[in-house]
């Protein structure tokens, strides 16, 4: 029984398939366009799962989309209708693309994937539908190692429901209450993502970041005025300040009153004062979902919670929820966001339309999200021979020994190995990885490999056996999705003067003997490595932490700020070679910077990716 999912037509759309149950293959379409949070029809993601399985679109059994368009239209007209005659730009804006194409998504589906197979409409496999927040609560719970869970999923909004929770027992998801649009705190989030200059549904992730520079000074200002939140953790927003239901903005006139100035350029100078908002946004967002989930825990009386929607891409939040909540164990989609709805989807039909029984072992079954397409050796080195790189061909045990003793010199390295990851995060087989203990790394990396803002803190891979030896942490975080504390005795004291620094000047000092990957709080976005997920990456920490006493790396996705992680070695040596990267690693082969052929230095290779 083969069951291709389908999320696309609002961003990062994506594709999986599921055979019989078991997740075979999941990819973004990004990570082939090489267009950042690419929307359009993923066809090449299709064809890429298709390969993988070593089918035909036709064998399908059924093919799943991740949402109800017709349900998000009927959202429109009524929000239209209650709001009218504000919001009528907005209105005739989205209209535009709905008259075009999305009302008819069906019959859009259809011919996208009659073109890919190469046939008639009539000959294709049913096409079904799921409801968003079905998708997401079926892709954080069917995958999770859990036979009964809470599923909480938060996000800007699907059809409705903006916050839902469901019960997961066996192989059904039971719906218990949701909140609607346009309440909802995935657009709470983004709308501070807006004002502080950020990219609405990709800078979410740099306001989380930009927080621990700042003091929570505006928390008050956003409870008495911007949101009523319930002991339950309900809450209603005040839309007299937010423009997202009317207008082609996120917030308005009113709500840059209430903060004193417009919404910071994007690209310019960032002040203590978008910290300070980051830090109370941030806040306030925690404080919800704490409430939400153990408002679930009391109401369904189960021990494991699993998460899903945008939001819980807040690792920071999760980290706080599995320290301060009630659940005693917590399982997050590492695809939480749309992308991930294609593997929800997928598994909804096989589980719940079907009635199928679920896959069961103390392992959750997203196959460390090490789902997307792998290179072998010989398709490496017929690229590297095509472009005149000079590299070297290493044995297994060699390449992770030189890696091992390259990282402890301070180089940093391009690691490109095995199935790419579906979903946001780099774990191990497409990363930028580098030596936590060296002072300079996080600036290197940030300013002159990824070309970001300084502000960015890096995360650790750690071996999984010895988390709790560099960490506040003992359970496992391999999708590093959980933040947690560095352990106090890896703390470097600070004079009276260094605490009494501000802002971006908290980032010049080293705050513990890992200090790459110790954010100005002394925290941490942890990503625990397992032997049983990813073999390689893991025998290269063990011989790092043979060499060096440390068990640690920092890891960073393999890109620079604006284009998706790399996908083929094409992908990874343009990328080497267009920034200041040492050395370059895939599979066996080790390729040294200062080794390799005349690159062109035109700059305007930037051009090539809008930045997030």
């Amino acid at each position: 029984m083969n069951i291709l999912g389908i999320s696309a037509y609002y961003h990062d759309s994506a594709a999986a398939l599921v055979q019989s149950g078991q997740i075979i293959a999941a990819a973004q379409e990004e990570r082939f366009t090489r267009r950042k949070h690419d929307a359009k029809f993923p066809k090449n993601a299709i064809s890429y799962v298709l390969e993988e399985a070593n089918i035909s679109l036709g064998k399908l059994d059924y093919i799943v989309f991740y949402e109800k368009p017709l349900i998000t239209f009927e959202r429109l007209l009524e929000t239209y209708i209650t709001y009218a005659p504000q919001g009528f730009r907005s209105f005739v804006s989205a209209m535009t693309a709905w008259l075009q194409e999305k009302l008819y998504l069906k019959t859009v589906l259809k011919k996208e994937l009659a073109k890919l197979a190469n046939c008639k409409t009539s000959q294709l496999p049913p096409l079904l539908f799921t409801e968003h927040h079905q998708s997401h609560a079926a892709s954080a719970f069917f995958p999770s190692p859990f036979e009964t869970a809470a599923i909480l999923c938060l996000d800007a909004v699907g059809e409705w429901a903006t916050t839902s929770l469901w019960l997961g027992e066996n192989n059904n998801i039971i719906p218990q209450w949701e909140i609607n649009f346009p309440h909802s705190l995935g657009l709470l989030y983004s709308a501070f993502t807006y004002y502080t200059g950020f990219k609405v549904n990709s800078g979410e992730y740099k306001l989380m970041g930009l927080a621990p520079y700042g003091e929570a000074k505006y928390t008050d200002l956003i409870l008495e005025n911007l949101i009523d939140i319930k002991e339950d953790g309900t809450f209603r927003l005040n839309m007299d300040y937010f423009n997202y239901a009317t207008g082609l903005t996120m917030t308005n006139n009113k709500f840059a009153q209430l903060f004193g100035q417009p919404p910071r350029k994007p690209e310019s100078e960032i002040t203590q004062r978008e910290m300070n908002i980051a830090a109370s946004i941030q806040k306030v967002t925690e404080e919800i979902v704490l409430k939400l989930a153990n408002t679930a825990h009391k109401e369904l009386g189960v021990d494991n919670l699993c998460l899903a929607g945008g939001v819980a891409l807040n690792c920071v939040s999760n980290g706080r929820l599995l320290r301060e909540g009630k659940f005693n164990n917590i399982w997050i989609q590492p695809a939480a966001g749309d992308a991930g709805g294609a593997i929800g989807a997928a598994l909804a039909i096989w589980h719940q339309y079907l009635d199928k029984p679920r896959y069961s072992g103390h392992l959750d079954s997203m196959k460390g999200s090490y789902l997307g397409p792998q290179f072998s050796n010989e398709q490496a080195q017929q690229y590297f021979d095509d472009v005149k790189a000079n590299y070297v061909y290493l044995g297994n045990n060699e390449i992770f020994t030189k890696v091992a003793e390259i990282l402890a010199e301070g180089n940093v390295v391009g690691w490109f190995q095995g199935r790419m990851e579906f979903g946001p995060r780099a774990l191990g087989n497409r990363s930028i990885i580098g030596d936590p203990r060296n002072e300079k790394m996080q600036s290197v990396m940030n300013l002159k490999i990824k070309y970001r803002e300084s502000f960015r803190p890096f995360a650790p891979s750690v071996l999984a056996d010895k988390v709790n030896q560099y960490f506040e942490l003992d359970k496992p975080s391999p999708y590093m999705l959980l933040v947690a504390e560095v352990k106090k005795d890896l703390h470097l004291p600070m004079t009276e003067e260094q605490k009494q620094l501000f802002g971006i000047d908290k980032l010049k000092i080293p705050r513990s003997k890992i200090p790459a990957i110790t954010h100005v709080d002394y925290s941490a976005r942890v990503q625990t490595v397992h032997p049983e997920t990813n073999p390689r990456y893991h025998q290269l920490i063990k011989q790092f932490e043979a060499l060096t006493g440390c068990g640690v790396l920092v890891n960073t996705s393999f890109n620079v700020r604006g284009e998706p992680i790399v996908c083929t070695p094409e992908d990874a040596y343009r990328c080497f070679m267009r920034t200041e990267m040492d050395y370059l690693v895939i599979n066996n082969y080790l390729l040294a910077k200062s080794k390799q052929p005349q690159w062109q230095k035109d700059q305007s290779w930037q051009d090539e990716f809008e930045l997030d």
